[in-house]
């Protein structure tokens, strides 16, 4: 057991690049509730609405997600070697890959924002409200490229309160446009789920800037002109790309796994779309406080790996399950006996909706645990890029085994939205054996910079 758990030091290490990681996330996620509570106010229809065109955002966010975070592994690991050439041009692959990623997502959403809300639902209502909101969110897409990167690159050398102050000053700015733009206070037209869209539009184009701004006057070792962003090395490129293009893909077919996960539940009715919807915005505050450990993985492993201290990369990656295995009972137990304030904050919600909210909540609640072990698992992994089994334990275990399983479920029988839910959630407890199995193997344990 000693393993998995360090001493005071290492947990106090790790909290210190958790906690501020933690409170950006949470604090973009407290948009994500105050966009789900004004919404809300609107009716079911809205919330279902708005809840499916974020998860095809969902689909893109994982794509860019996966590509920045295999970028990431490059920079911990050239920052560990001190190599700013190979550094600087890996920052540049970061942004420049990002838009490929970016462009389709928004030229489809642009063209076919009917089209994709019918994938999740029938109801028209729902529809309506999804294609009225996604009219103006799929421009959010468009800065969240040069955000993710910046911000990404900044945490990878240990610098996370910029990004932090950069993302509460968004927050504010969302939430204040978001009460003027649905509501139509203070003078501003009232513009419903249409509103929620150009305020969080507003607020990105806010955060990008900001970070544009802190870089062009803060010398940053991955800091790069505008006129060298194509400098990119060819033998880099192709490092990179074998390890990113798995990753994002992963990622990518992953959240694309979700939104079919919302599709079989959709067929126990449109109230579960909602329902699902309170209870996304209800956990991810809880997802959101351990996402932190992702980043401290990738500095806690990555750079004692581009250090060429293997023995100390492969410690600490244990080490780091552990922590995560503590911070997840904790949060499941904090999960559970929050659950009573759902109705008070969703108050316009039918009874209905708020009932299937809630079991789904417990549902989680008792998976949580597992679930963010096998998550903790894959950033280790993903940490050493060791994309194949990262591959093969995320989005290749839910295509494999999860989605077909949920499939069957949801067209040959009768069972309810709720024995449904638990199959998909309990799915983890089967994944957890392997995430095991391949953590063991320690094929993570690479220095990517030889090469």
């Amino acid at each position: 057991m000693k393993k998995y758990f360090g001493d005071l030091k290492f947990v106090l290490l790790v909290l210190s690049i958790a906690i501020p990681i933690m409170l950006q996330n949470l604090i973009q996620t407290s948009v994500n509730l105050v966009d789900s509570l004004m919404v809300g106010q609107l009716g079911d229809a809205a919330i279902g609405g708005v809840a499916a065109v974020n998860r095809y955002f969902l689909i893109l966010n994982g794509g860019i997600f996966g590509l920045t975070s295999a970028v990431a592994i490059f920079i911990a690991q050239f920052y560990g070697a001190k190599n700013e050439v190979r550094l600087r041009e890996s920052f540049r692959f970061s942004i420049i890959a990002s838009y490929f990623v970016i462009l389709p997502f928004f030229i489809v959403a642009f063209l076919f924002p009917k089209e994709i809300l019918s994938f999740f639902t029938k109801d028209i209502t729902l529809i309506e409200a999804g294609v009225n909101y996604l009219r103006y969110a799929c421009y959010t897409f468009l800065p969240i490229g040069i955000s993710m990167s910046i911000s990404g690159a900044m945490r990878c050398i240990g610098e996370t309160k910029i990004p932090l102050v950069a993302s509460v000053i968004s927050v504010f700015i969302n939430t204040f446009l978001n009460y003027c733009l649905i509501f139509g206070n203070f003078g501003m037209p009232e513009l419903g789920v249409a509103g929620a869209a150009i305020a969080t539009l507003i607020a990105r184009l806010v955060e990008m800037t900001l970070l544009l701004i802190v870089l062009k006057f803060t010398d940053f070792p991955f800091k790069t002109r505008v006129q060298d962003l194509f400098d990119i090395d060819s033998n880099l490129i192709k490092q990179i790309t074998l390890k990113a293009a798995p990753l994002a893909m992963n990622e990518i077919l992953w959240s694309a796994g979700n939104a079919m996960m919302l599709k079989f539940y959709g067929t126990r009715g449109g109230s579960v779309l909602s329902g699902n919807a309170i209870c996304g915005t209800f956990t991810d505050i809880f997802y959101t406080l351990f996402s932190g450990m992702s980043v401290a993985t990738t500095i806690m492993v990555s750079q004692p790996l581009g250090a060429n201290q293997l023995e100390k990369a492969k410690e600490n990656g244990y080490q780091m399950v552990g922590a995560a295995s503590i911070l997840a009972f904790c949060l499941s137990c904090l999960m559970v006996t929050t659950i009573g304030i759902v109705p008070m904050l969703y108050g316009s919600a039918s009874v209905e909706v708020l009932n299937i909210a809630k079991s789904m909540i417990i549902i989680q609640a008792v998976t949580f645990p597992i679930y963010t072990l096998n998550i903790q698992s894959f950033n280790v992994l993903r940490a050493g890029g060791d994309a194949k089994s990262t591959l093969i334990l995320d989005s290749g275990f839910m295509w494999v085994f999860t989605i077909p399983m949920l499939a069957l479920f949801a067209y040959f029988t009768d069972i309810n939205i709720y024995l449904l839910f638990a199959l998909g959630r309990g799915s983890e407890l089967v994944k957890l054996v392997l995430s095991y199995i391949l953590l063991r193997k320690e094929k993570w344990v690479v220095n990517l910079t030889n090469n």
